[in-house]
């Protein structure tokens, strides 16, 4: 039994000691830092590359070709019927025939620069070939408007009937000088099969060199979008990470002072109210009581900082009442009904492990909205073993492959960041899914932390 002055001084000591764990924890806590260290954004250069100047460059090209594809039109067809005229064709017949070959060209090319029906414009220059057949007829100079034709040919038809199209058109430029001269000299012969070679070639060499551009448009764009969707990413992990550290740390700070300060305030307590009854010293037993009221005061003040440090998801202490609002959420936004299935046998969890299953259920069910185009959704909770398994299972299309999955660009890093966060707690994730059969995880923690203390 402690005389009076010596159950003060125990008191006391106590008390100094109490005093003393405070302060390291609150240095320890103060000392601690949240590091991250996000390297994402490899591709960070594609910001550089400039699709408005590929575009623009790319749409003065074709406006210039198109340009040039109507000069050549209009020169052709004047060139032909001055030499018709001059060669002692009707000035008449020739120049109307050149009307009607340039006004259908004209109108073609208008409609096809508003419209670009490709049907219209092949069914159009099927109707220009035969106008073109027409002013044969009248002279044989109008053969040099072939090129015209081979040309368009080429843009307009596939590779084979623009080889059977030039061919024709082709026999054509050399029928016609025979049945007005009775004869075709080999120099028109051999010019006008270089004009229709070089003529097809050009056109389809810039029909590859339209795809090419908009292919590497196209490549250009999706990088853009990779780049884009990484900086959001990078934004998402950046803020994921500090919020996780910082649910660590509280969930750190809250956990040492319940062992360590609330533990001694208790004993402090227990002390006190065992030593009041016990001393003769009027004294020592008023210090006594107040060294216990002091420490029930304290206990109080502790329990309410460990409430504070707590996650914010789990203030109401309840995991299961989390989930319970992550599919009250789902079924308000979507046709999705939700259930949870808690096995009662569950023990305390420590905070870790409830934040580790919350962050996982939130990632699952995010990819139910998202992907699953389910209808019901089941969350369960069970003890198993010693471990902690929660099960997420829908009736959605499923996948084929989860290990082979293809990753969009606005999605698909959600399973991954579940298994890193089951793995960095020593547990693990079991992905069933076949193709029309649902989707299942099954998150499995360990429960290291069997028991917690309701305090002092």
């Amino acid at each position: 039994m402690l005389s009076g002055p010596a159950s003060a001084a125990a008191g006391n000591a106590i008390v100094a000691d109490a005093a003393g764990t405070v302060a390291d924890v609150i240095e320890l806590a103060g000392s601690t830092t949240i590091r991250q260290n996000t390297r994402l954004g490899a591709i960070a250069a594609v910001a550089d590359m400039r699709k408005g100047e590929t575009v623009s460059t790319r749409g003065w090209t074709e406006r210039t070709m198109e340009i040039g594809q109507h000069a050549i039109a209009l020169v052709l067809t004047v060139i032909s019927c001055l030499r018709a005229i001059s060669d002692g064709a009707s000035p008449l017949a020739a120049i109307a025939v050149s009307v009607v070959f340039l006004g259908w060209y004209t109108l073609g090319a208008v409609r096809a620069a508003r419209s670009g029906a490709i049907v219209l414009a092949k069914w159009w220059l099927v109707v220009l070939a035969a106008a073109w057949l027409c002013s044969l007829l009248v002279s044989s100079e109008f053969i040099w408007v072939a090129f015209i034709l081979w040309l368009l040919a080429g843009h307009l038809f596939s590779l084979r009937i623009a080889v059977v199209f030039t061919a024709l058109t082709y026999i054509a430029t050399i029928v016609a000088p025979l049945a007005h001269h009775g004869e075709v000299r080999t120099a028109s012969i051999i010019g006008s099969l270089i004009g229709a070679v070089f003529a097809l070639g050009l056109s389809r060499g810039y029909i590859e060199l339209l795809r090419e551009g908009r292919r590497r448009e196209e490549l250009l764009q999706s990088l853009e979008l990779a780049h884009q969707n990484l900086l959001d990413l990078q934004d998402e992990l950046a803020l994921t990470q500090r919020h996780a550290g910082e649910i660590q740390e509280r969930t750190r700070v809250s956990r040492d002072i319940h062992d360590t300060i609330a533990q001694e305030i208790s004993s402090i307590r227990l002390i006190a109210h065992a030593e009041v009854d016990k001393t003769t010293d009027e004294h020592a037993r008023q210090v006594l009581r107040q060294v216990e009221d002091l420490a029930a005061q304290s206990s109080r003040d502790v329990r309410r900082i460990i409430a504070a440090l707590a996650p914010a998801e789990l203030e109401d202490g309840a995991l299961t009442a989390a989930i319970r609002r992550l599919l009250a959420r789902l079924e308000e936004d979507t046709s999705i009904r939700g259930n949870v299935d808690v096995d009662e046998t569950i023990p305390s969890l420590p905070a870790e492990v409830e934040v580790a299953l919350l962050r996982t259920a939130q990632s699952a069910l995010a990819n139910v909205r998202q992907h699953s185009q389910a209808s019901r959704v089941m969350v369960s909770l069970m003890d198993v073993g010693g471990s902690i398994r929660m099960d997420i299972v829908d009736d959605g299309i499923g996948m084929a492959d989860p290990d082979s999955r293809q990753r969009g660009s606005e999605s698909g890093f959600g399973l991954d960041f579940i298994g890193s966060r089951m793995r960095e707690l020593g547990g693990e994730l079991v992905i069933e899914t076949t193709p029309g059969s649902g989707f299942a995880i099954s998150a499995t923690l360990p429960n290291n932390e069997r028991t917690r203390g309701e305090g002092a």
